[in-house]
């Protein structure tokens, strides 16, 4: 019989770990292979862990709603084959003189003005719990002795886990507070010997900005944050402070597209077996202009700009608790319009059952989002990161308008539609940006509306 550990596996591009939802497996249970295990979410999206073999559970390294790094041991099945920890890595084998490898090793991941930085750090000499009995995570208590920071001053820090649970990203929100507090303060001058020097304030008050007070009234309910929403804020804040967001608009004339649609949606979805909406239309524009401006289809990295050769379309789309995620359609400028409404209707059918995999929502390079399904003349999105731009569209509404005709300008009732894009001023200029944002809609006004299914 041997022992094999189950590490948390790298779950996307950019995630560095994950917080563990849910054990479906407990000790004792045996397991086939690439049976689920257990459940993890990140920022991206929820997914599942198998296990490479089959066995029986005999140890779980994580508890739930624990945050733990890619590449940690999460747990040990006992299988017929050789022991890994024994022949593998001998010196990791827990016993009763050394404490087990999650409580040995753990690792700690800080951002510097280089990048990512992964250092290895002791955490058992920390106390496991603060002073007021919540739990410390291996990897915050790593963090914490690296700082200096005792557990009476983690005390004093709030924490987004669940149950209140002291997070790395509170810890590291905290930190930078912190450093910024005593950069920014200035010098005190020297009070005179007959007046009494003002008190001091408490090293948390001067370390974590100060917040409004909310007037809750006499009636009202607070709700907490779900993991998603808390997750969304964090991004959206994030975004705001990264990118120097523009927004450019422009009115589209889809008349022609309304018109097709109208005529051949029936004979559309019974020869092809989907329906068409409008918005395989948007992406087919999108991604020919982005090929006609590959500077919009980039992202940042530091100082360096990434050009991608992927057109990879992006689309947001609303879950049924109310949050949004958004599944990408790769390779959108290779697909025709029906290859887009396929793409388009299963992503949007499967992301509303929470079905979407891993590699369903990363890779995006553009990002498109539907505020005319909400009866919005348009909104002004945020940059999905690390993207430079994203485009919204409107309501197609019909609006008196002047169309030119060989017989001179004539008023008709035309499907008029307002587009806005967001884009990123450290890398998009007005000129790159409008123009993109021009031509989606010549694309669009430019639809034959004699083509054929």
């Amino acid at each position: 019989m041997g022992k094999i550990e189950i590490l948390l596996p790298v779950l996307g591009e950019g995630v560095i770990d994950a917080t563990l939802t849910k054990w479906v497996k407990q000790v004792g249970d045996t397991v086939e292979e690439d049976q689920t295990i257990a459940e993890v979410a990140t920022d991206k999206v929820d997914s599942e862990i198998p296990s490479p073999y089959p066995g029986q559970i005999v140890e779980l390294r994580a508890k739930e709603g624990d945050l733990v790094p890619v590449g940690q041991v999460i747990a040990i099945i006992k299988t017929e084959g050789p022991d890994q920890e024994e022949e593998a890595k001998p010196a990791q084998t827990p016993s009763a003189s050394q404490p087990d490898e999650a409580e040995q090793v753990v690792e700690v991941v800080t951002k510097t003005s280089e990048g990512l930085v992964v250092e290895t750090e002791a955490a058992n000499d920390f106390p496991r719990t603060s002073p007021s009995g919540r739990f410390l995570s291996p990897l915050v208590r790593s963090i914490a002795k690296t700082e200096g920071i005792g557990p009476d001053e983690l005390d004093r820090i709030a924490g987004t886990g669940k149950e209140g649970r002291l997070t790395k990203e509170d810890l590291l929100a905290y930190l930078s507070s912190r450093s910024a507090a005593k950069t920014a303060a200035p010098a005190q001058p020297q009070a005179p010997q007959a007046q009494k020097p003002a008190p001091q304030p408490q090293a948390a008050e001067s370390a974590e900005p100060s917040k409004p007070k909310v007037a809750y009234g006499s009636n009202y309910e607070l709700v907490e944050m779900d993991r998603m929403r808390k997750l969304i804020a964090k991004n959206m804040v994030e975004s705001k402070r990264v990118s120097p967001h523009v927004a450019g608009f422009v009115e589209v004339d889809m008349t022609p597209i309304v018109e097709w649609r109208e005529k051949n949606k029936a004979s559309f979805e019974k020869k092809y077996g989907t329906k068409i909406t409008f918005m395989p239309f948007f992406i087919e524009a999108m991604a020919k202009a982005a090929r006609d401006f590959p500077m919009v289809n980039v992202s940042v990295d530091g100082e360096t700009i990434v050009i991608k050769k992927d057109v990879n379309i992006g689309m947001a789309a609303a879950t049924p608790d109310g949050n949004l995620i958004v599944p990408v359609i790769k390779q959108a400028d290779e697909k025709n319009l029906v290859g887009l409404a396929k793409s388009v209707n299963d992503l949007a059918q499967r992301a509303r059952a929470g079905k979407l995999k891993l590699e369903e929502i990363s890779g995006g390079t553009i990002t498109i989002t539907n505020m005319g399904s909400f009866g919005n003349l348009t909104g002004v999105p945020i940059i999905n990161q690390p993207e430079v731009a994203i485009l919204s569209v409107g309501i197609i509404k019909k609006k008196p308008a002047v169309v030119e005709t060989p017989y001179g300008d004539v008023v008709a009732v035309r499907q008029m539609m307002v587009m806005c894009l967001s884009y990123d001023h450290r890398i998009v200029d007005g000129m790159l940006g409008g123009s993109y944002l021009k031509r989606v809609a010549d694309y669009l006004e430019a639809f034959d509306p004699n083509q054929k299914i």
